[in-house]
């Protein structure tokens, strides 16, 4: 959210995860209809996945072999192909549209199939700015597959764009209960308590990610991010420091920098009141 918003961060399934998941959750015709004429339902799979690849790489493409496979007879495969290259070239709401009302028919006898539908349109209305209408698509998507580690996620990401810290909260709980391993839901959590001015809490959250994923610059930045708020500049810019030294071309370690460039003058000011007031004291 990028899946990257103010609060939480993380990418959701690709567009090929959500095609590989299909090609193997709904069911193929019986050898006898496939051999009754082309196309058939393993020729549509791999047709799929070959255009989920496609719309990640080249979406405008992928829309142009969408639109002939449309012509050709290619159906709901068709369109979903459609929808992901939507998705990619930028166009989330036509996306989310044509991926949403693909779930009656090829999600309609698995649940695995409807729910990983219904969570790519969650993720494309999300990303074209209507988060309510996203929350309730990954509300129905864990209807389909109760639990959920990475809907639950998802769907407190879409929470928190509302401004619903506690509910994404609420959410991130549930994913940690079911897998404590989950380092980015760590550090979503501590995102959400961020923006609570829960600052302990954050930071007990930030810890636990870097115990899971040691050097990680994303938590690196949150932690000096949060001592900041907290009134602990000094600490703040020690960790934006590190930041930069363990990935300094990356989008946390080009923060970072700009965070130190920014706080550079109050750090400056601050040591010269604080050499005042020592010298007051002496005299």
């Amino acid at each position: 959210m990028t899946r990257r918003n103010p609060y939480l961060s993380g990418a959701p399934a690709s567009g090929l995860f959500v095609a590989l998941a299909l090609a193997s959750a709904l069911a193929l015709p019986s050898t006898a209809d496939a051999a009754a004429g082309p196309p058939s339902g393993l020729d549509r799979n791999r047709e799929l996945q070959a255009c989920a690849a496609k719309a990640e790489a080249n979406p405008d493409g992928a829309i142009a072999d969408a639109k002939r496979w449309l012509e050709q007879g290619g159906g709901d495969f068709a369109k979903l192909c459609q929808g992901l290259a939507l998705f990619h070239a930028g166009d989330f709401k036509a996306a989310g549209t044509q991926i949403e009302a693909l779930v009656p028919t090829l999600g309609k006898d698995d649940p695995k199939a409807a729910a990983s539908l219904l969570g790519r349109a969650g993720w494309a209305w999300l990303r074209a700015g209507d988060q309510g209408r996203a929350e309730r698509l990954y509300s129905s998507a864990l209807n389909k597959t109760p639990g959920d580690t990475d809907l639950l996620i998802d769907r407190a990401f879409a929470r928190a764009e509302g401004e619903r810290f506690w509910d994404a909260i609420a959410d991130l709980d549930s994913a940690l209960a079911r897998d404590p391993r989950r380092a980015d839901a760590y550090l979503y959590r501590a995102s959400a308590n961020k923006a609570l001015s829960n600052y302990r809490q954050a930071l007990g959250d930030i810890d636990r990610a870097l115990e899971l994923k040691p050097g990680d610059p994303e938590a690196i930045l949150l932690r000096g991010n949060v001592k900041a708020l907290g009134g602990n500049l000094p600490a703040a810019r020690d960790d934006w420091a590190l930041a930069r030294r363990v990935a300094p071309d990356s989008e946390w370690g080009r923060a970072a920098a700009d965070n130190l460039a920014r706080t550079a003058e109050i750090a400056t000011g601050a040591g010269k009141d604080a050499a005042k007031e020592k010298a007051k004291k002496v005299q």
